[in-house]
């Protein structure tokens, strides 16, 4: 059955997620979505510590949203769902994509003092994603990030390149900033 929908009268809602990790919660989500007339945009999810969790934008015509509300509602035992009203975002003139990557031994605040870097050179985090492996060779725990993150038009790059080897240096981590490709993702 062919599916239509108008773009001009939709709603966009982002859901947030989480539940105990098994399978088939993907397949429940989706199913409330499209039976409550809803399209699945775009999506983030990932499997913590057992737990399964994410972000999922959907749209629906607007006469239909509360309806896909309620009907999201049921899966409380299965999946938390939070249900916030989204936004259609204009990409502001002049911003561009940078990519953040770290590597070191794991440690407190590693994120924390990243992002305090970014936040003071005016730069937002769009993306996070971070892990912690062995590191046998090194006895611990290794650090792993990548970030994307937005830069103002006014932002002074040298300077932020700066800052974070400082930083580097001082944690003792690699970290690397470079240009965000969107196809090297």
């Amino acid at each position: 059955m062919e599916r239509r929908y108008d773009r001009t009268v939709t709603t966009t809602l982002v859901l947030s997620v989480i539940g105990d990790d098994r399978a088939g919660l993907v397949k429940a989500l989706a199913d409330v979505i499209e039976q409550g007339g809803g399209n699945w945009e775009r999506s983030h999810l990932s499997e913590l510590a057992g737990k399964f969790a994410g972000i999922v934008v959907v749209t629906v015509p607007t006469d239909r949203a509360d309806d896909l509300r309620s009907s999201l509602e049921p899966l409380q035992g299965l999946l938390d769902v939070a249900v916030h009203d989204g936004a259609v975002v204009e990409a502001a003139e002049g911003v561009q994509e940078v990519r953040v990557e770290l590597l070191g031994n794991d440690q407190p605040g590693i994120v924390g003092r990243v992002s305090g870097v970014l936040a003071q050179h005016g730069l937002s985090v769009a993306e996070l994603v971070s892990t912690t492996r062995d590191a046998p060779m090194a006895g611990g725990r290794l650090f792993e990030a990548i970030a994307v993150a937005t830069v103002p038009a006014d932002a002074d790059l040298d300077a932020l390149q700066a800052d974070l080897e400082q930083l580097a240096t001082e944690m003792m981590v690699d970290l690397t900033l470079s240009p965000h490709d969107d196809d090297a993702d």
